[in-house]
């Protein structure tokens, strides 16, 4: 198994079947939230955005794009940052699927500055938000896939974008595997969650994906390694690119 690892996995996600859904995957949304808890999924996010927001100059105002974003409630971290730093913020959380929306909704019902909308990533207008995230959604998509959507959202952000995905390794794969099958036995977390560390990145696919936004536009493309094996990757448009 673990020498598959060497390679990004191509198989399919249950979750990426969006004509099947229902109360197991509303329940798989439930689940992933722990999984995220566990694995501390908002760390790598968070310190993108606050990447991303020092090199736009600290806007006072910032209107954040969650793109696949489940039930988005990482975002809950995101607004608590805002709060302590005084920016007005307002985010928008994007999915594909209707259970998805109904989760975030019901989550954040008393937080109007979040909204969450059904809409495809390739639908979404230019210059729609100062930034779109995403956090382990860009290893949905294969290799020749990610300069495509991630050149999309980049257009569709003012400022940039900043993406947290999954070290594909085999500490990280076991860890999953273990964790998704001792706090769930929901077929979308017990399958889906160590494919997606099968479908994750190492260095040389973000150095590759860097490569290929050349072709897209003027770009800055930087990654790190966060705990517990994520990357938190920031890129940035040119000054001549930003608008504010």
């Amino acid at each position: 198994m673990f020498n598959e690892l060497n390679r990004r996995s191509v198989k399919d996600e249950y979750m990426d079947d969006f004509s099947s859904g229902g109360e197991e995957l509303s329940e798989a949304l439930r689940h992933l939230r722990r999984l995220n808890r566990i694995f501390g999924a908002a760390g790598p996010l968070l310190y993108g955005i606050k990447e991303l927001w020092i090199r736009t100059g600290q806007p006072p105002k910032l209107h954040l794009m969650d793109i696949g974003a489940g039930s988005g409630e990482i975002n809950r971290h995101i607004l608590r940052w805002a709060d302590r730093v005084g920016i007005e913020a307002r985010i928008t959380l994007v999915d594909m699927t209707e259970e998805a929306c109904n989760e975030a909704r019901r989550i954040f019902k008393d937080d109007p500055r979040v909204e969450a909308i059904r809409q495809n990533v390739f639908d979404i207008e230019e210059h729609a938000a100062d930034m779109l995230i995403s956090s382990q959604f860009l290893h949905h998509f294969s290799d020749s896939e990610l300069p495509e959507v991630t050149g999309h959202m980049l257009r569709s952000s003012r400022y940039g974008i900043v993406i947290s995905d999954i070290h594909r390794h085999w500490i990280s794969w076991s860890a999953v595997w273990l964790t998704a099958h001792l706090i769930s036995t929901n077929r979308y977390i017990r399958h889906d969650g160590p494919l997606s560390v099968a479908k994750g990145f190492q260095s040389s696919d973000w150095k590759r994906l860097s490569q290929a936004l050349s072709f897209y536009g003027d770009y800055m493309l930087e990654y790190s390694w966060k705990p517990l094996f994520r990357y938190s990757v920031v890129i940035s448009k040119n000054n001549e690119h930003n608008e504010h």
